[in-house]
């Protein structure tokens, strides 16, 4: 899930053996990509159509590609989509050089792009794969066509209480404590505290997404790098968070000259709502769907909606400025060779 997910242990950084594969949906398929010092798992949808443009989501801290698998068949008629692995998350092994910083997962969805020469693409992201495209789209706009952001983790001055546990990771010695206090819980208590924090209605979810969660998380703490991976992520987005000047997350989205997507939910406990109006404000091209009952995942939760959305941005509708809202009111009154410097702070 594309949240902040409890140890079971303080992971390695190495790479250790592949405990198990990863859950692929029907009709998905996945393959390796191996660039120097780095490998990504990539998830796709094979399709008899050609010509269609490209497409590349981005999951979220704690996330995998298999965020994607509910909105990827909803938009295979329009784009040939693709889902990456981070490094270190999903069936992406880490880095060689072990950097997890926002720069280094930019720096790794770029080269991704510039191997295959897909771009430009149409880029979606997802908390903080939303900061990593949004830092694509900025760094290098000849690689993206639109760009679509679900709850993107843009930085806040009063963050959501859900998302200090985020905060604290980037701390010395925190993993080390998780481990020691949650050492004793199942797979399930995991599972559950991370829908009740990313979901606007964990009821949604059905009992077989469930038990697949559950053996995601099975298979994740098996992984001696996960946990490792996780927190110096975490410690990627605070360190990205304070940086200014050119650097700044709110500096790039000015930048973006791709139309541009927002994605806000009402019940999200990571990334306020309240920050869609200042998002819709920085980004030049931008149209905003306001989803007053969904939480952090709306493309989880709401794929089809979010979908539609997506089709009217490919498709050129709407405009800066346009807000849509979907189940009833709102919030806050609303009506329902990389270009990248390595200056990040890591």
């Amino acid at each position: 899930m594309s949240s902040t997910e409890l140890p079971e242990s303080v992971a390695a950084t190495a790479a250790g053996p592949r405990v198990s594969t990863v859950r692929v949906a029907e009709g998905e398929r996945l393959r390796p990509v191996t660039l120097p010092g780095l490998t990504l798992n990539v998830r796709y949808r094979p399709s008899g159509r050609t010509g269609l443009p490209p497409a590349l989501y981005v999951h979220g801290l704690g996330g995998s590609s298999q965020n994607w698998s509910a909105l990827m068949p909803l938009l295979e008629d329009i784009v040939d989509g693709e889902a990456v692995d981070l490094p270190g998350f999903g069936d992406s092994p880490p880095p060689e050089d072990g950097n997890y910083s926002l720069t280094a997962h930019a720096r790794a969805v770029i080269r991704l792009l510039d191997a295959g020469e897909r771009g430009p693409v149409h880029l979606i992201g997802n908390s903080l794969g939303g900061a990593v495209a949004t830092r694509v789209a900025a760094v290098r706009p000849d690689l993206v066509r639109t760009l679509t952001l679900v709850s993107p983790a843009l930085p806040e001055l009063r963050a959501q209480r859900g998302a200090w546990p985020t905060a604290l990771l980037a701390l010395p010695g925190v993993a080390s404590l998780f481990t020691r206090l949650t050492r004793d819980w199942t797979a399930e208590q995991r599972v559950r505290g991370v829908l009740g924090l990313c979901y606007g209605d964990p009821g949604r979810v059905t009992d077989e997404g469930f038990r697949n969660a559950v053996e995601e998380m099975e298979r994740r703490l098996r992984l001696p790098y996960f946990w490792d991976a996780t927190a110096r992520s975490a410690r990627g987005i605070v360190d990205a968070y304070t940086l200014g000047g050119q650097h700044g997350l709110w500096r790039q989205a000015e930048r973006v000259l791709a139309p541009t997507l927002l994605v806000y939910g009402g019940r999200d406990q990571l990334v306020s709502f309240r920050m869609a109006r200042r998002a819709a404000a920085a980004f030049r091209d931008s149209r905003l769907l306001a989803l007053p009952d969904a939480g952090h995942v709306a493309m989880m939760e709401y794929p089809e909606t979010v979908a539609q959305a997506v089709r009217e941005l490919i498709g050129g509708g709407g405009g800066r400025g346009a807000v849509d809202v979907a189940g009833g009111e709102g919030v806050d009154g609303m009506v329902g060779v990389d270009g990248i410097d390595d200056n990040d702070g890591s």
